[in-house]
């Protein structure tokens, strides 16, 4: 008797892996749009500008869900801190802020972020990096 030929596996889609970062994305997308506005009318410019600000936003969010745990925890933090001042940081320039204020303000949260980050990552996981067991 022949043995039987392995069936394929299907693979599931699920919105796991790109729903939150589309979804803050999108939002990210659209605040940028009304902070660019100024209480004017929208424009093709802005319009392009919070697709691109979203698109970058939720692909840096996607990479580090999807990719970040082969990063040791410090390394990691820091991404996720340097994602949220960086994202932090332009919206507040798009309100015609300083570049000194809203390097400042991108940075403040970057740090906060950054360390709030790497004690979730700290608390969370063995010496090994692997999730803890309970």
């Amino acid at each position: 008797m022949a043995a039987h030929a392995a069936v394929p596996v299907r693979r599931h889609v699920s919105t796991h892996g790109w729903g939150l970062p589309v979804i803050f994305g999108v939002l990210y997308g659209l605040y940028a749009t009304t902070v660019a506005r100024h209480g004017g009318p929208a424009t093709l410019g802005q319009l392009w500008l919070g697709l691109i600000s979203a698109a970058v936003l939720a692909g840096g969010i996607y990479l580090l869900r999807r990719h970040g745990h082969v990063l040791p925890r410090e390394l990691r933090a820091a991404a996720w801190g340097t994602l949220t001042g960086v994202a932090v940081g332009f919206l507040f320039s798009l309100s015609d802020a300083s570049v000194l204020s809203s390097s400042g303000l991108g940075l403040a949260f970057a740090v906060v972020a950054g360390a709030a980050a790497y004690y979730l990552f700290y608390t969370h996981e063995d010496a090994a990096g692997r999730p803890a067991p309970y």
